[in-house]
């Protein structure tokens, strides 16, 4: 029986921002990230519903470049 791969939002991009704590690649703290394995389904859930606004506020204050 194997055990289900937990699912992440890391694409590899691995930089914190350091006015918002951030990281530029998926949006997520460093805490978050230290704590993924740990938080659960729901905890990862809760995480993975405010990255698209934490990246939207990424990119307004200019921290990303152009995406596509």
């Amino acid at each position: 029986m194997s055990v289900p791969a937990l699912s992440s939002p890391c694409i590899k991009v691995c930089a914190i921002d350091g006015e918002t704590g951030w990281c530029l690649g998926c949006g997520r703290t460093l805490q978050e990230v230290a704590a993924w394995v740990k938080l659960g389904p729901d905890g990862r859930q809760a995480v993975d519903a405010a990255l698209p606004e934490r990246m939207d506020t990424l990119k307004a204050l200019g921290k990303l470049g152009p995406q596509t």
